[in-house]
């Protein structure tokens, strides 16, 4: 019997590698963020949500920059070869895609961090706050 699972077949083994292989590029997770946040980070964390919600509660060390401020000028603070991970609220949110295209297309290098706020909370780790302004 086939399901709608096997309905279509799984790719072959070089492409899936491949598939797979890639995500790495363009995307880390929480774990893997707050254990390099833990030994010295290589990378520039970035909020790019609203400055009210990272007030509420952020990743300890990230920046507040909202992905409609990811401006020329505005990056021009770090070195051009500098590796930004940029997060948001969680997989309902679009503001990390929306931010790592804006570095992208400064030809910044940028991954995603999978989950947001949401998966950061759901590993058990804790959000610092900022008083708002």
């Amino acid at each position: 019997m086939t399901t709608t699972v096997t309905a279509i077949p799984p790719a072959p083994s070089d492409l899936a590698r491949e598939h797979f292989a890639a995500e790495f590029t363009f995307e880390t997770d929480c774990w893997d963020v707050h254990d390099s946040l833990e030994k010295g980070a290589d990378f520039v964390l970035l909020d790019v949500r609203s400055p009210a919600l990272y007030a509420r509660g952020h990743i300890p060390g990230a920046i507040n920059l909202p992905h409609g401020k990811i401006i020329r000028s505005k990056m021009a603070a770090w070195p051009d070869d500098t590796i930004f991970v940029i997060y948001c609220a969680g997989p309902h949110c679009n503001g990390a895609a929306r931010g790592a295209l804006r570095l992208a297309e400064l030809g910044r290098p940028v991954k995603i961090m999978a989950g947001g706020i949401t998966g950061w909370i759901d590993e058990g780790f804790t959000l610092a706050t900022t008083d708002p302004q």
